[in-house]
């Protein structure tokens, strides 16, 4: 007799790649703790931070490119052109 085979499929709606980190013991202990209390994984946490912190210099990146070409139209301050 023949063992049947069990497949299981996981659809995400993103692709995701796994991360290893080395943090200290302490900060794994106090990151478990407020993850337990939000009710998250040490996981989560780490990955909503990074994609603030992403999402943040994708915004900064924007605004230094719009005042860059802000300042490259030049100003006319007055006087014969």
């Amino acid at each position: 007799m023949r063992a049947a085979r069990v497949y299981v499929l996981h659809f995400t709606a993103v692709d995701s790649q796994n991360l290893t980190l080395k943090l200290p013991a302490s900060t794994v202990r106090k990151a478990k703790i407020v993850a337990a209390g939000r009710g998250a994984s040490i996981s989560a946490l780490v990955a909503e931070k990074i994609e603030e912190l992403v999402g943040e210099d994708a915004k900064y990146q924007a605004a230094r490119r719009r005042a860059l070409d802000w300042l490259a139209q030049g100003w006319h301050l007055g006087g014969r052109p």
